[in-house]
């Protein structure tokens, strides 16, 4: 409303002169019926056309022209600003495309940004799962290692003690064997001694004997030094010299001094015995 009236104020007052008319026209119009109700109503009625068709007749052509390109004016006016308006609109509809364009570029971009952060974080835990597995890896191989070169030390060292030991214990059955042994050749050159001496002591040469005459014997015996038999293994040439030397081998036995013998001595050397007879002495 206060439009309309601002825009019939600025065609130089025409149109506001001519509203006032029509409302001070109105108002004496309405007075009029008023104050002559009571009177004449043939009065009223001619005045009331008269005042009517004079208050369009009257209108300016001038201000009609006016009035119609104010008209045309304010519609372009309205025109342009529902223009600016729609182009306003577009305008803002546009940026606020943009903007959401924009957001969501943003919002994809933060989107992406933060997927391929977790992607980054999940490839560097990867890398660190990994390098812990190596890590780990790489300590059972060290733990393996060091402990197989541990078995390895101590099995050289068991091997290295084992085999001084044995060393150790061969060097002490070689002793005892070179003591066995040696006890043994002492046993066996005193057993055998004693039975020289005791089949020396039980011969009688006969008459016949003469020097360089040799008669072997070999006596059979078991362990408690009983005579099994007696076999000549070499003839001296002189049947006397033989069976002097046989009867003494007979006299002589039991030989009871090999009992004390162990029998392994006794089986490897007393078994069987070889005796050899001369005349000037009585040799093994």
């Amino acid at each position: 409303m206060n439009n309309f009236f601002n825009n019939l104020i600025i065609y130089n007052g025409y149109p506001l002169s001519f509203v006032l008319a029509l409302v001070m026209h109105t108002a004496v119009f309405v007075a009029l019926l008023y104050f002559q109700s009571r009177n004449e109503i043939e009065a009223l009625e001619l005045v009331q056309p008269t005042v009517i068709k004079a208050l369009f007749i009257d209108e300016n052509p001038q201000v009609r022209n006016q009035r119609i390109q104010e008209q045309r004016r304010v519609d372009l006016q309205r025109e342009r600003e529902r223009e600016q308006q729609r182009q306003a609109e577009a305008e803002r509809q546009e940026r606020e495309r943009q903007e959401a364009a924009a957001r969501q570029r943003r919002e994809e971009e933060q989107r992406q940004a933060a997927l391929r952060e977790r992607e980054e974080l999940e490839r560097l835990r990867e890398l660190e799962r990994e390098a812990q597995l190596r890590r780990e890896q790489e300590n059972r191989e060290n733990e393996l290692r060091q402990q197989r070169e541990r078995e390895e030390a101590e099995r050289a060292e068991r091997q290295r003690r084992e085999e001084a030991n044995r060393r150790q214990q061969q060097a002490a059955a070689e002793a005892a064997a070179a003591e066995a042994a040696r006890n043994e050749f002492e046993l066996v050159q005193s057993a055998t001694g004693l039975i020289q001496q005791i089949v020396q002591e039980n011969w009688s040469r006969p008459p016949s004997a003469r020097n360089g005459m040799r008669a072997i014997l070999q006596i059979r015996m078991l362990p408690t030094g009983e005579l099994v038999d007696v076999t000549i293994t070499q003839s001296s040439g002189d049947p006397a010299f033989d069976r002097s030397a046989e009867t003494a081998v007979y006299r002589a036995a039991p030989f009871s001094e090999l009992q004390s013998l162990p029998i392994n001595v006794f089986n490897a050397n007393f078994r069987s015995l070889s005796l050899i007879f001369e005349p000037q002495d009585l040799l093994n």
